[in-house]
């Protein structure tokens, strides 16, 4: 289990869900300066509670329902962990996109929008750090 300091917390990284390879390098080359993106398809990769409360947001892809469940995923963060981490969903059909929200997903955008969407989070979520 890692246990948060202070610097830890402060350092400027996202979570991005989503098996789409080409989105993937998008969102890599426009990341701004100071900020990580860690890429899964499962959150348990990147650890429990205490390491997913360190990220400031959630880039989940609604689009992919072969490599993971993203209704699975937000009710993971939401009901299992109980984190208030920003799910900031993209694509998906209608359908999905009420399901997301009733898990509780916080945002809504289309998948071509998505990377200026990253840039305007990280600025809104760029609090701390250097």
């Amino acid at each position: 289990m890692t246990i948060p300091t202070p610097a830890s917390r402060l350092q400027r990284r996202f979570i991005v869900i989503s098996a789409d390879k080409t989105l993937v390098a998008r969102l890599s080359d426009a990341l701004p300066s100071g900020w990580e993106m860690a890429v899964t398809s499962d959150l348990a990769t990147l650890g429990g509670f205490h390491d997913i409360l360190q990220y400031r947001f959630i880039l989940l892809d609604l689009d992919d329902h072969e490599s993971y469940d993203a209704l699975d995923i937000i009710r993971q963060v939401r009901m299992e962990m109980m984190l208030n981490i920003a799910i900031i969903c993209f694509g998906g059909s209608p359908a999905v996109r009420d399901e997301a929200r009733l898990s509780r997903a916080d945002r809504f955008f289309e998948h071509a929008e998505i990377v200026d969407k990253m840039k305007l989070f990280c600025e809104q979520y760029g609090w701390g750090g250097e």
